[in-house]
């Protein structure tokens, strides 16, 4: 089941984070310190907290995180050059090292593109590093 990430989530998002950080730091050590993370907890319930920067989960019946999908609303209203439009910006996503391959990323995906055509997003912005298989 997908849904909004909430608080009692965290320890799941934790242990995705430093799964996502190691693959990371396993081929770019010189720009990511090994065994570290992109969020400190304090910050990942700040970001749950906010509506510009929506968490969306896979979990199992039992709640047990499966993946995440960290996404960032950025919207220009009134720039002197930009029109006016509203982008998600796909942070970081992340499926359990033990599960990849089943398709949780993909339903993911495609579960935050259904929810942004439905929320008025003008696009979806994602960047892969080229070593992350």
């Amino acid at each position: 089941m997908i849904r909004r990430a909430e608080n009692g989530d965290l320890n799941g998002i934790v242990r995705l984070l430093l799964q996502v950080h190691k693959v990371h730091s396993d081929v770019r050590p010189d720009i990511f310190r090994p065994g570290g993370r992109k969020y400190t907890d304090g910050e990942v319930l700040e970001i749950l907290r906010d509506d510009n920067t929506p968490v969306w989960v896979m979990a199992e019946e039992d709640g047990e995180i499966e993946g995440y999908c960290f996404c960032v609303v950025q919207e220009t209203r009134g720039d002197r050059s930009l029109a006016d439009r509203k982008v998600l910006y796909i942070d970081d996503l992340c499926v359990d090292e033990n599960i990849r391959g089943k398709h949780v990323g993909k339903a993911l995906y495609d579960f935050v593109k259904v929810w942004a055509k439905e929320n008025g997003f003008y696009n979806i912005t994602l960047h892969v590093w080229e070593h992350n298989d």
